[in-house]
């Protein structure tokens, strides 16, 4: 549309539109913040997969805590050894969605496995950025054995060993930071 000033000159009207610079920003904060975003979403896929690792091994540790208990009412106490050689899945009365059974390659990220030859409860990690701990042949994985706690008593001037409990202990140390905060103390 043309516009008539005092002097009879077209006014030229500017088609309304971004400029190359405002376009290039737009387009470097966007890329910016979805950075950000899938930064943190990955370090949240990370922290739910450490939580869900632990709530199953702490089914996994009651689940043996039940057996060793019903082994002591029954007074059979000396078998509570077995326990240590054993699957400790199998005293689950459902187990976990992602339990894959026998150790076998390949290997599934995300999954529990159990290695009868070491009788060692073993995780394979899927989102382990932060994970430290000694791995062979690169994959992340978390390896526990059952363990029985024992107390020496002293009963009628002799001293007896009893199981007092069962746990699972990892078999190498490992760290898998729960947020940023815990990072940076370590």
């Amino acid at each position: 549309m043309w516009r008539w000033a005092r002097d009879r000159r077209p006014l030229v009207c500017r088609p309304a539109g971004f400029t190359l610079i405002e376009v290039a920003v737009v387009v470097i904060v966007a890329a910016t913040l979805m950075t950000v975003a899938l930064q943190r979403l990955a370090r949240y896929q990370e922290l739910a997969e450490r939580a869900a690792m632990e709530s199953t091994l702490r089914l996994v540790k009651t689940g043996l805590q039940i057996r060793l208990a019903e082994l002591i009412i029954e007074n059979r106490q000396a078998e509570a050894a077995v326990l240590e050689q054993e699957n400790p899945m199998q005293w689950l009365a459902e187990r976990p969605q992602n339990y894959q059974g026998e150790y076998r390659r390949p290997l599934q990220r995300g999954a529990w496995y159990y290695e009868k030859r070491h009788g060692e409860l073993v995780y394979v990690a899927n989102n382990a950025a932060s994970l430290e701990a000694d791995f062979e042949d690169g994959v992340k994985e978390v390896r526990f054995r059952a363990r029985l706690l024992k107390d020496v008593v002293k009963f009628g001037g002799a001293t007896i060993e009893s199981v007092t409990g069962i746990t699972l202990v990892p078999v190498k140390p490992y760290f898998w930071p729960r947020s940023r905060a815990d990072e940076s103390v370590a």
